[in-house]
């Protein structure tokens, strides 16, 4: 077992780095000054691998082992910030109005990075390790995940397996979470547009309003979860948006709504998209009214592979020990683009405890920078677990 003061050395130089793309976030695919700053870091600790422009912003370095000849692993960090504004208060909060890293990706980023420099110091594994850093993790399809996997990286880099880790806030600084099998649900969105007859608030009985017909919608939509779904299978729906007239006194014409879906099960998808549908339409034609739906898959589910997260669970415990690694944990119904990388290769997604800060997407997050050697220290771990000399 290795302790994590192997990798304090490199906590001040990468909350220097953390701090610095905190100040300094960019959206999506518009990670230009992010994406310099690591190719830089990178080339100066001695790496001469790096390709650029990969999904637009996104980069992949080769790390050269001096163990012999073996696979090449790639290990993913997220770059790509969110439209917030930020309320953290810290000395480093975002300079750029509208803009924060409210999800951890400026220490994602500063922990493959500082995974990088020690790896390229001491080279003490076989075959080759894959950096991968990712732009728009955040965005809609089509995701950076999805492009940098479209765009050949697996197979242009010979990556055989590839890994994940994400911040968790509320777990305790230095634990690690991971399960086999599904760890983060797949997410699909809809959207409905209920088409009634508008007319005078005053004289509803002049019109089919859509106003109401959404609402029994909206109702009916729980029923494909309580009554249609096996409880064992994780099912959500949730509308998150509705849009009717803009006075006091009128019915519209028509009502938007939109939301999304979760599930840890991919056949519960078809399902989602087949029923919500019927649902939607029955409700409405029982009024008299029609709908226009439109279901769009988006991230898949993020399924662990066997064989990667023993890999994971035996690199994590190496740091910490086996107390500290809970290996049987919950999945989560969030998404994460990872998912499109261990459907092309396997590997595993792995959280790592952020400390009692606030939650994820919100604007008083910010990265806890004693979880930095952690995050450093696992990553080597990693490499010298699964490429072992």
């Amino acid at each position: 077992m290795r302790s994590v003061e192997a990798f304090r050395d490199l906590q001040c130089e990468a909350t220097e780095w953390r701090r610095y793309l905190h100040e300094n976030p960019e959206l999506d695919y518009q990670v230009h000054n992010t994406a310099s700053f690591v190719a830089e870091k990178l080339a100066s600790f001695g790496i001469n691998h790096i390709e650029t422009g990969i999904a637009e912003t996104g980069i992949v370095a080769l790390i050269q082992g001096e163990g012999g000849e073996g696979p090449t692993i790639g290990l993913r960090a997220d770059m790509d910030a969110l439209p917030i504004v930020e309320a953290s208060n810290k000395p480093w909060s975002s300079k750029v109005p509208g803009k924060m890293h409210a999800c951890g990706h400026d220490g994602h980023t500063a922990m493959l990075l500082g995974a990088a420099k020690h790896l390229a110091s001491t080279r003490n594994f076989k075959g080759s390790v894959a950096l991968i850093f990712q732009p728009a993790e955040e965005v809609e399809l089509p995701s950076g995940g999805l492009r940098m996997v479209q765009e050949g990286i697996m197979d242009r880099f010979d990556i055989s397996q590839v890994f994940g880790m994400h911040n968790q806030p509320g777990m305790e600084i230095g634990k690690f979470a991971i399960c086999d099998g599904p760890i983060m649900g797949s997410q699909d969105d809809f959207d409905i547009v209920v088409k009634g007859r508008g007319g005078h608030a005053a004289h509803p009985y002049r019109t089919i309003d859509p106003v109401v017909i959404a609402a029994q919608i909206i109702l009916g939509l729980q029923t494909l979860v309580s009554r249609k779904t096996d409880p064992k299978e994780a099912l959500v729906i949730s509308v998150t948006k509705l849009r009717a007239a803009q006075a006091y006194n009128v019915i519209p014409d028509n009502v938007e709504m939109a939301g999304t879906v979760r599930t840890l099960a991919s056949g519960l998808r078809d399902f989602a998209e087949r029923e919500i549908s019927a649902c939607a339409q029955g409700v409405a034609r029982g009024f008299g009214a029609d709908i226009e739906f439109k279901y769009r898959r988006s991230v898949p589910i993020t399924f662990n592979h066997t064989e990667g997260t023993n890999l994971a669970i035996k690199a994590a415990r190496n740091l910490v020990g086996s107390a500290s690694v809970d290996d049987k944990m919950g999945p989560s119904m969030g998404a994460e683009d990872f998912a499109y990388m261990l459907e092309a290769r396997p590997g595993a997604f792995i959280f790592l405890g952020n400390g009692p800060t606030a939650a994820c997407h919100n604007p008083a997050f910010d990265f806890n920078d004693e979880a930095l050697p952690y995050g450093i220290g696992y990553w080597v771990d990693l490499v010298e677990t699964v490429l072992a000399v």
